[in-house]
């Protein structure tokens, strides 16, 4: 291939490192009213009065709104597509507000100034109500989270308001009990994984005005523009067709601009007022007011031969999804649905089953790895448990039981596997760290020991029977070409990686591939950037466009040839007939459409996939740890990825080391506290603890590609799972180091530092 597989440049690269204006606040209205919102102080409490007489005389306030003054209906934050699995539980504005964070007023003024002064103005009186704050005791309390009776729930998950239940559902195959009895070992063990924040660089964002028909467009940071425009639409109570919804570049998202944090709150005020506003949450509210991962407990229950045969799986996962169900019952599906396929080889029996809760802290969402994330960790460090008691290296145990090329995957849809070298992942992860040489463990002196650890992930490449990926291409009379998206480049390079296919389908470079999206008005209708689909589906529809576009300059040029479409060859500078030598420039051919011509050189095609392809991995980590202090130091870290043919290689190799270093906060630092009251503690990035560069070590990346069959240029996805091996290959690395095996993250030093002195005392 020409240009799928060359490290090509991304497009915006220059405009980026130039500092060009390219982000929502640089393109945003001059005279936007300011936005900003007064959040409760309580985490359960009904609000019975709010004084803004005050407050309305401030000096260049435009308005201020409460829950009396906005529509009554509920709706559905979470970005997916509709039926959304996500319930119907919010307002803009709620009587009942249910953590520490949440809304009570809108404050619109003419600068930030005046809103700040205003906001102190406001009296506000609240019922305060008990709290749930422990998600263990929240299925059934007496206290309910969402206790009114205008809660929906669009789709069939198990849910149930006056449980405090967001979902609920059980997926098995096989006799489990029977199995279980017949295996010589049968282990079982909890994780936790907290909540913790996608901390982008850039703060979630909106503008909002009315355009020249009186319509509603909503410039926004967002992955997912048309869902915003029906979660708008639907939260105002207004036609779909009001609203216009539309992204600038966005300073990252992982996940948290899946949901529709801002954008709310600007589109109400420029509709009640007419007028242009903007919303910029600080880092403060980005942390309180987010949209954070799950947090979730995993027990899981494997049964296995004495000869490391694993057999039967049980795996349950009690989700907490905070105040609102955004993304609730969809990530804890994937804890087990993306983390069992892995161990397919000798499976006779698995059964997953979850409930997701409702409590009194910081709604959760969308973050990259999306419950698979807190499935691989539980699941990869039962297996390196058992390796351990086994007495049997962890590679090898993999290695027996791995999911490989051509197998039916029971855990996952019964997907056959028609790409998958895994198991080439996971042996060249462990040639790369030294595994044979450095495992388990090396005393160093003075304290100090160097350990190793392993893990396996896998995800997928979209939601199978769900995404919709769609793409416009045209000819422009220069001869060059326009593609017409939807997804979000979120940072992620997705408009290059999708120019390099129509490049490679059109015989042309990605220079003459110019991008445009992703807006509600002009881009054909995308899912949006989420769930790993861009490159696969939304790939599939641009390699299609692409196709049928050539097809029609082929034919063009066989009426400007005077000759047969079959006898036309088009290499994207010229178009010849191959009989006769004669032919014509991709210019001319440019300018022909354009003059006494019946047919668009412009074509519009969609795809969505039944299957969703996983992408495979295996990551390990070498660490020297200072067994005194706890002080521990990633020395190395080699990730080894199958995501199918690789696009574009340098992309692909920062996503898995950006993902990397994400996985290893998440593992060692990261970490949301609350107080007893609710209140969230780790409020800026001096409470809230991510990694720098020099805490993740030496990164090592290489590719084993496969060959996706389903797959535009036989791809898969690689967005999500290179967050996935860091946590459980860390605790792997530590127990070698420690002999203690930690179940719950972070892994900090003190912990780690405790459980040295905890285990010396029980030895």
């Amino acid at each position: 291939m020409r240009v799928v597989g060359q490290p090509v440049r991304k497009k915006d690269a220059m405009s980026l490192v130039t500092g060009k204006p390219v982000y929502m606040d640089d393109l945003a209205p001059k005279d936007c009213l300011i936005v900003k919102v007064l959040r409760s102080p309580h985490a359960n409490a009904i609000v019975e009065e709010v004084n803004t007489k005050i407050a309305m005389k401030v000096p260049g306030i435009e308005a201020i709104y409460t829950w009396e003054d906005v529509p009554k209906h509920r709706f559905a934050q979470a970005g997916q597509t509709y039926p959304e699995w996500s319930p119907y539980d919010r307002l803009i504005l709620d009587q009942h507000v249910r953590f520490v964070g949440d809304a009570v007023a809108i404050i619109a003024g003419e600068d930030e100034a005046c809103v700040d002064r205003a906001m102190k103005m406001i009296k506000v009186k609240y019922k305060v109500l008990p709290a749930v704050l422990d998600y263990h005791k929240a299925k059934d309390n007496e206290v309910l989270v969402h206790p009114e009776d205008n809660w929906e729930s669009k789709f069939p998950v198990g849910a149930d308001n006056k449980r405090n239940l967001c979902a609920h559902m059980e997926d098995s195959d096989g006799d489990l009990e029977k199995t279980f009895a017949d295996c010589d070992i049968v282990l079982e063990r909890t994780y936790h994984v907290p909540a913790v924040n996608q901390a982008m660089m850039e703060t979630f964002r909106t503008t909002c005005y009315l355009d020249t028909y009186g319509r509603l467009v909503v410039f926004s940071s967002t992955q997912i523009v048309y869902h915003v425009r029906r979660i708008i639409a639907n939260a105002l109570g207004i036609p779909k067709h009001k609203v216009r919804a539309l992204k600038p570049r966005i300073g990252g998202g992982f996940g948290a601009k899946q949901t529709v944090v801002t954008e709310i709150f600007p589109a109400f005020v420029t509709w009640m007022t007419k007028k242009p506003s903007k919303i910029i949450y600080t880092r403060e509210e980005s942390q309180i007011a987010g949209s954070p991962r799950h947090e979730m407990e995993v027990t899981v229950k494997i049964g296995a031969n004495k000869d490391g045969t694993l057999r039967a799986f049980d795996l349950y996962n009690l989700s907490n999804t905070g105040a609102y169900g955004d993304h609730g019952p969809t990530t804890a599906g994937l804890t087990g649905h993306k983390s069992l396929p892995m161990y397919t080889a000798n499976m006779e029996a698995f059964r997953h089953t979850f409930d997701v809760v409702y409590t009194n802290v910081l709604a959760a969402g969308a973050y990259r790895g999306y419950g698979a994330t807190q499935g691989i960790f539980a699941l990869e460090s039962i297996v390196n448990e058992l390796a351990s008691i086994l007495h049997m290296d962890p590679v090898e145990l993999r290695l027996k039981n791995v999911v490989r090329q051509g197998m039916t995957m029971q855990a996952y849809s019964n997907e056959v596997a028609r790409g998958c070298r895994l198991d080439d992942c996971l042996v060249r992860a462990a040639e790369m760290i030294g595994w044979k040489e450095k495992y388990p463990v090396k005393d160093m002196g003075n304290g100090k020991v160097r350990s190793v650890g392993i893990a396996m992930a896998m995800q997928g490449s979209c939601i199978s029977y769900v995404d919709v990926g769609s793409a416009t291409i045209m000819m422009n009379e220069d001869g060059s070409y326009r593609l017409v998206i939807a997804a979000a480049d979120m940072g992620t390079g997705c408009d290059t990686i999708l120019a390099q296919m129509a490049a490679e389908c059109l015989g042309v470079s990605t220079d003459e591939i110019f991008v445009s999206g992703a807006d509600t008005d002009t881009s054909p209708y995308d899912s949006g950037s989420y769930a790993s689909s861009t490159t696969y589906v939304t790939g599939q529809a641009v390699v299609k466009a692409s196709t049928e576009l050539e097809k029609r300059i082929r034919k063009l040029a066989s009426q400007m040839l005077e000759c047969e479409i079959e006898d036309v060859e088009f290499d994207g500078k010229q178009a010849r007939d191959i009989k006769t030598g004669k032919s014509v420039t991709a210019e001319e051919i440019g300018y022909k459409a354009q003059c006494f011509n019946d047919f668009a050189l412009q074509v519009t095609e969609s795809y969505t996939s039944p299957v969703s392809p996983p992408p495979y991995m295996a990551g390990a980590v070498e660490i020297e740890l200072d067994k005194e202090t706890g002080h521990l130091e990633i020395l190395n870290y080699a990730a080894v990825v199958d995501c199918g043919t690789v696009v574009n290689p340098n992309l692909a190799r920062v996503q898995v080391e950006g993902g990397l270093g994400q996985g290893i906060g998440m593992a060692l630092y990261e970490n949301i506290q609350y107080s007893d009251h609710g209140k969230l503690y780790n409020n800026s990035l001096m409470q809230y603890k991510i990694p720098t560069r020099l805490d993740m070590g030496n990164l090592h990346v290489e590719f084993k590609p496969s060959y996706e069959p389903t797959g535009p240029f036989g791809v898969k996805s690689i967005g999500e799972i290179v967050i996935n091996t860091p946590a459980p290959a860390l605790a792997h690395a530590i127990f070698n180091a420690t002999g203690v095996w930690h179940r719950s993250l972070p892994i900090t030093s003190e912990k780690i530092a405790m459980g040295v002195l905890k285990n010396r005392e029980f030895l």
